[in-house]
C-alpha cells in the first residue's frame, strides 16, 4: 500500500473517530476534542506533501517501470569465448578470432648408413600455428575472415593465412574467393583444432600441396544437405608467391554422402580430385617436388624427397575417403593415387593413405558436421578446473597407420611407413593437450642401391588454445 493511500485512510479513520466524538459530546472532554484536531491537521500536511512530490515527478518526465526500453544499437557476446559485436539485427558482426598450437617434442632417429639424408633430427619447440585476426557478417549474406599467421613448419614469420569473403544467400551454399583453406579432402575438411593427431597424416599433405590446403589462392561454391557435401574450387599459389613468376593453377573437387547420420552414429564415403594444369614458376620450367616430412614438426627436415620432376604437363590426384562413428568410437581413412603426366618422358605414380580410430574415454562423441562434411571435434561435458567445482575434462585414445610410396622408375622420394599412437586431454571448450608417439621408418635407395633409409621414434606434446 503506497504512502499517500495510507494518509487517506489515516484521515478518514480520524474524522469519523472525531464525528463519534462529537456525536457523544457529552461524554468527552475539550481536551480530547482538541488533540484530534491537531491530528487531523498534521495528516493533511503530510497528504499536501506527497501530492506535491508526485507532481514534480511527473513534470520531471517520470517513466512507469514497466515501459518498454528501445533495443540497444548492437549488441556484445562472447560465444565460445570470442569477442564479437553485433548490430541488433544481426546482419552486420565482427569478432575476434585466435589460435595458438604450441608443440615441444623430441627424436630418436636412426639413419641406415651413412648415405642416408638427413643424418640427425633436432629437438626442440615449434610453434605451429600462431593466428590472430578477425571474421565476420555484412549486410546478412556476406561472411568475411582476415586472419594473420606468425606460426607454421618454420615459426616466426607472419603471413596472410585467410583473407576471403563469402556469399551465404542461398540456402545451403556458400561461393567465396580469396586466401583460404580449401576443403578438399576429408582430413583437410577437419579444422587444425579439431584433427585427431598433432599432424595430418603425410599422404594428405602430399596432395593438397600440389594446389589446394591452406593459404591457397582459390574461388569456388560449395553446397551441402543434411546428407551430401558437394564443392569445386578453382586454386592458384599460396600468400607470399613470387607474382613475378607463372602463376600455378589447378582445380579440385569433393563430393560426400552420409546415408547414416543419428544420435547413435554416423557413415559418410566420398571421392576427391586434384588437377593441376600448370606447375607455375619460371617461363619454360615445368616441374614440380614432391616432399614431406615426419608426422610432427619439430624439426621441419622433409625425410621424402622426389627431387625435382622435370618436364610436367600436368598433374592429377584421385582419391577415396571413408569415416564412421559409434557412440564414442571414430574411424576414418583415406586413400591417394598421383599421377604425374611429363613431356616426352614416362609418366609417375605414387600411392598413399592412413586409416586411423579413437575412443572418448569420457563418453563424448564426435558428431558428423553437415556444412564440413566431416568429424567435429570434441566438447567436455564436464569441463576441468582446478578446484572441486570442476569435472575432469574430456580423454581420448587414438592411433594411426600411414603410409606414401613416391618411389617409381628412377625416382626415389621413399617410401614412409608410421605407426602413431596418441592421447588428448580437452580441458574445456577452447583447451587441449596432445601426447603423440610416432614409430616410423623410411625406406629409400639411390641407382646405385645404396640404403639411404632411416628408423626412428619421435615424442611430442602440444599445447593448444582456440577462439
Amino acid at each position: 500500500m503506497s504512502t499517500k493511500t495510507k494518509l487517506i485512510l489515516g484521515a478518514i479513520t480520524l474524522a469519523g473517530s472525531l464525528g463519534a466524538v462529537q456525536a457523544h459530546a457529552q461524554s468527552a472532554t475539550a481536551e480530547q476534542v482538541e488533540n484530534l484536531q491537531k491530528q487531523i491537521r498534521a495528516l493533511e500536511k503530510k497528504l499536501d506533501k506527497v501530492q506535491q512530490k508526485t507532481f514534480l515527478n511527473a513534470s520531471a518526465g517520470y517513466m512507469p517501470t514497466k515501459a518498454k526500453f528501445a533495443p540497444p544499437d548492437v549488441l556484445v557476446s562472447m560465444k565460445g569465448n570470442r569477442p564479437t559485436i553485433c548490430t541488433a539485427d544481426g546482419y552486420n558482426c565482427v569478432g575476434i578470432t585466435g589460435r595458438l598450437h604450441f608443440d615441444v617434442g623430441g627424436y630418436s632417429y636412426r639413419p641406415n648408413s651413412a648415405a642416408t639424408s638427413p643424418q640427425d633430427l633436432q629437438n626442440g619447440v615449434n610453434a605451429r600455428r600462431a593466428r590472430i585476426g578477425l571474421t565476420g557478417v555484412f549486410a546478412r549474406d556476406w561472411e568475411y575472415a582476415l586472419i594473420v599467421d606468425g606460426g607454421g613448419s618454420q615459426d616466426g614469420t607472419v603471413t596472410l593465412n585467410n583473407a576471403y569473403v563469402s556469399y551465404k544467400g542461398f540456402r545451403n551454399m556458400r561461393i567465396e574467393g580469396g586466401y583460404m583453406d580449401v576443403p578438399y579432402t576429408l582430413d583437410e575438411a577437419t579444422s587444425s583444432n579439431n584433427i585427431t593427431f598433432m599432424e595430418r597424416a603425410s599422404s594428405q599433405v602430399l596432395a593438397t600441396d600440389l594446389g589446394a590446403g591452406d593459404n591457397r589462392a582459390a574461388f569456388g561454391v560449395r553446397a551441402n544437405d543434411s546428407w551430401w557435401w558437394a564443392g569445386a574450387y578453382l586454386t592458384g599459389p599460396t600468400t607470399g608467391y613470387d607474382h613475378s613468376l607463372r602463376v600455378p593453377y589447378a582445380a579440385t573437387g569433393r563430393l560426400v554422402f552420409a546415408p547414416i547420420n543419428t544420435d547413435a552414429g554416423a557413415f559418410l564415403f566420398g571421392g576427391d580430385v586434384l588437377y593441376l594444369a600448370d606447375t607455375g614458376g619460371a617461363p619454360g620450367v615445368n616441374d614440380i617436388r614432391m616432399r614431406e616430412r615426419i608426422e610432427v614438426r619439430i624439426d621441419p627436415t622433409r625425410v621424402l624427397d622426389t627431387g625435382a620432376l622435370a618436364n610436367v604437363n600436368n598433374a592429377l590426384v584421385l582419391s577415396a575417403e571413408a569415416a564412421a562413428t559409434v557412440g564414442s568410437f571414430h574411424a576414418q581413412g583415406e586413400y591417394f593415387d598421383y599421377s604425374i603426366s611429363r613431356f616426352a618422358l614416362p609418366d609417375l605414380h605414387f600411392k598413399g593413405g592412413y586409416v586411423q580410430a579413437g575412443y572418448i574415454l569420457t563418453g563424448e562423441k564426435r558428431r558428423y558436421g553437415a556444412s564440413s562434411g566431416s568429424l567435429g571435434g570434441v566438447k567436455p561435458a564436464n569441463p576441468f578446473f582446478w578446484d572441486m567445482t570442476g569435472g575432469t575434462g574430456a580423454w581420448e585414445i587414438a592411433a594411426r597407420y600411414s603410409y606414401v610410396d613416391l618411389n617409381d622408375m628412377a625416382v626415389f622420394g621413399g617410401k614412409q611407413e608410421n605407426i602413431t599412437v596418441g592421447l588428448n586431454w580437452y580441458l574445456n571448450d577452447n583447451m587441449r593437450m596432445m601426447f603423440n608417439w610416432i614409430h616410423g621408418t623410411v625406406q629409400k635407395t639411390n641407382l646405385a642401391g645404396a640404403d639411404r633409409g632411416a628408423k626412428y621414434d619421435a615424442f611430442a606434446m602440444r599445447t593448444q588454445f582456440a577462439f
